[in-house]
């Protein structure tokens, strides 16, 4: 089986995404490249020897040596980069989030529909080893029909990865409870069963809103901005976004159209990184102790008692860094399904509809969280839309 050819827009921090995919001689390679950048295309030239680079992205798009396209561009270029590659006939897949706004998210979904073009969203956590154990749990019964999911999200790196360019701009995010939650969200729709009606949300910009400590506009990041083990505690920060307006703590309460309640809480004052899932059923409970290799899920469901350290289950996380290390290996595991879809279609385990729910979820969450906390109604996607894509993005039959 030849290569699949596969073009990048961008090569930012999710250019490991591209390193991924490029197998030469295992199925696909990376052909063609685009970022404003010179530096990032001088990367790319030495990451992928022998593909083409450019600072203009209509070239690789519309290129008739490309197959695929990688859109790993900054969120609110999402739709637009997605509109002309499926418009252009090139399956594309987008990483999370689809984009910024329910409209702009719902664009690229009817132009999907209406060209027929493949698309795909890049929730790699849905591939993640603690992600696809707390699913199988939850649907082999472990805990019976699940009632309410509760995450509490760590952000310990947040003053490195989302403080320090772009992300920490509304024009450019909406805001973190949609940039960085999209990913739990869709989660926890995922482990309810259901997507979220209504959405409530409180936060505040608690940690780096006072921090003087910023760059000059147009300043570039310095090279030292992320480091494993510096720049904590978070007031130590320096060299920030010159301008910063999402929140950094946020606390939200969802009810989902199934009946199921949740709720997510995201943090950058802590200093551990980790995700902690709790679902709970009508026949007991399941909890992430560690979201990565070597930790554990508990289920707790034999009988009622109080405080009990030691679960009636014990399930060990498993190890798939042998892969990749980016997201517990879940990136490689991304990549292959795309692959597949790419060449015969199909189902997947992500899927665009539960992509542009989670983006409004986490739209309707900013908005209530900048409006005093006044719940807010999640506008449905058109059933025409969520037919297709449960069909596998197919046409449905005639007559």
């Amino acid at each position: 089986m030849s290569d699949l050819r596969i073009g990048v827009l961008g090569y930012g921090l999710r250019g490991s995404l591209a390193r991924v995919a490029h197998r030469p001689g295992a199925g696909s390679r990376v052909s063609a490249l685009a970022d404003p950048d010179p530096a990032a295309r001088a990367k790319a030239a030495r990451d992928f020897p022998g593909a083409s680079t450019t600072a203009d992205h209509r070239e690789v798009v519309t290129s008739p040596d490309i197959d695929a396209l990688l859109v790993l561009t900054p969120d609110h270029t999402h739709a637009d980069l997605a509109c002309e590659a499926l418009r252009a006939g090139r399956p594309v897949l987008v990483e999370k989030p689809l984009d910024i706004t329910v409209e702009r998210c719902d664009r690229v979904l009817r132009t999907a529909h209406e060209t027929g073009t493949r698309l795909y969203v890049g929730h790699n956590m849905r591939h993640m080893p603690v992600i696809r154990l707390l699913r199988d749990l939850v649907e082999g019964g472990a805990i019976g029909t699940v009632k309410t999911v509760w995450v509490r999200h760590f952000v310990g790196y947040g003053g490195d990865w989302y403080f320090k360019d772009w992300h920490a701009e509304r024009r450019y995010s909406t805001g973190l409870l949609l940039q960085k939650a999209a990913h739990d969200l869709d989660v926890v729709h995922w482990l309810a069963g259901g997507y979220t009606r209504q959405v409530q949300a409180f936060g505040d910009l608690l940690v780096y809103g006072d921090n003087p400590h910023r760059r000059p506009p147009g300043e570039p990041k310095t090279p030292d901005w992320y480091t494993e083990d510096g720049h904590w505690p978070p007031h130590t920060q320096r060299a920030l976004n010159p301008v910063i307006d999402v929140e950094d703590v946020s606390l939200v309460n969802m009810r989902l159209d199934n009946g199921v309640l949740a709720a997510y809480q995201q943090c950058h004052f802590t200093p551990d990184y980790w995700r902690n899932y709790t679902v709970i059923g009508d026949a007991g409970r399941l909890e992430n102790f560690g979201d990565g290799p070597g930790a554990v899920v508990k289920v707790w469901n034999s009988r009622r008692s109080g405080y009990r350290e030691r679960p009636d289950a014990e399930h060990l996380v498993p190890d798939r860094t042998d892969q990749d290390g980016q997201h517990g290996g879940a990136d490689p595991l991304l990549i292959d399904e795309f692959l597949r879809f790419v060449r015969h279609g199909g189902r997947t385990d992500t899927s665009p509809v539960a992509a542009r729910m989670a983006v409004a979820a986490g739209s309707g969450a900013t908005e209530s969280l900048r409006d005093g906390g006044i719940p807010r109604a999640v506008p449905p996607l058109d059933p025409e839309l969520v037919a297709y894509f449960e069909r596998g993005q197919l046409r449905a039959p005639q007559g």
